[in-house]
């Protein structure tokens, strides 16, 4: 067997400038955390003020969740605006995976200015009770940050089954390669658990007249944003190492490059994500025999048009040629 030759693909002959930028599907997405972000803000004043009128802890953690909220959406922003950049020396491949650094920040963002704050709060309001005044105000504002969090929600949930398509929930979370939409959907939703928590913490503190309920409140809603962080810094962390396309892409990957005619086999095949919709793509072909120089060439780049065909968010194409 001849030594391999390596053929760059086609994306790759000429200056950086001219290779596909990272910007697909960054519209739909900023869309969502843009919701986010103006929903969270809102929420975060209303929830503040109510604390302080009422003394509700539950209402306190709740106000530290949105504030954590409205932090991680500026960081996803400003991660999606340095994914747009285009490629350079220094990044050849562009950073894309800015989006998943910021995302992991984000995480980490929620686990401390969250999730802890919550648990502590609530914990020195079980050492420490005091009365909670004025359960109308504080009934007010969670019905109303339900309502804000649900319409955010809506636009994370729509762009998400967007992606999604007919896959299962579980499976299609934690398959997907888009952070942003990831972070804005399950912060939502823990959003919207820790509202229900907080108004039952509220209502048992008014069945009982124990206000330890309220604290009681406040540390549940701390463990489930902590829950969701470790949730969320285990998928971004997948992709900021360099995680592969999904196996269905790579299968069809596979059977797209045999679909050349002059492909005899297809070996290794490697490929990694620099982004949420683009995908490195390193493939092993057999050529037919006599195929050398221009004619290596043109079999390449019918396998990258294969390729493409396929899966459109192949940016880089790599091929390695092993005649026998």
């Amino acid at each position: 067997m001849s030594a391999p030759r390596y053929y760059p693909g086609h994306s790759m002959i000429g200056p950086c400038e001219n290779l596909r930028p990272y910007n697909a599907g960054m519209a739909d997405s900023r869309s969502a955390v843009i919701a986010a972000l103006l929903g969270n803000t809102a929420i975060a004043v209303a929830k503040f003020a109510a604390a302080l009128i009422t003394g509700s802890a539950g209402m306190l953690a709740e106000a530290f969740h949105s504030v954590a909220d409205t932090g991680n959406q500026l960081l996803l922003m400003r991660g999606m605006a340095v994914a747009r950049r285009g490629r350079s020396v220094q990044h050849p491949f562009g950073r894309g995976k800015e989006v998943y650094f910021w995302g992991f920040m984000v995480a980490v963002m929620l686990f401390v200015g969250g999730g802890v704050l919550a648990v502590q709060r609530g914990i020195d309001a079980l050492h420490h009770p005091h009365e909670v005044t004025d359960f109308g105000v504080n009934f007010v504002v969670l019905g109303v940050a339900v309502v804000i969090e649900s319409l955010s929600f809506r636009v994370a949930r729509r762009e998400f089954n967007r992606e999604r398509g007919s896959r299962r929930l579980w499976r299609s979370l934690r398959a997907t390669k888009d952070t942003s939409v990831l972070v804005v959907l399950l912060e939502d939703s823990a959003a919207i658990v820790g509202l229900v928590i907080a108004a039952t913490g509220l209502a048992l503190t008014i069945v009982t007249g124990s206000a330890v309920w309220d604290g009681v409140a406040s540390i549940f809603i701390g463990a489930l944003l902590c829950l969701v962080a470790v949730l969320l810094a285990s998928e971004t962390k997948e992709l900021l190492v360099g995680e592969a396309a999904t196996r269905a892409d790579r299968a069809a990957i596979r059977a797209a490059v045999l679909s050349v005619g002059d492909v005899e086999s297809v070996g290794r095949l490697l490929t990694m994500h620099l982004g949420p919709d683009e995908v490195l793509v390193n493939v092993e072909v057999s050529l037919q025999d006599g195929f050398t120089g221009d004619g290596a060439a043109s079999v390449v780049r019918k396998i990258e048009e294969a390729i493409r065909g396929v899966l459109p968010g192949a940016g880089d194409i790599f091929v390695e040629s092993v005649n026998v």
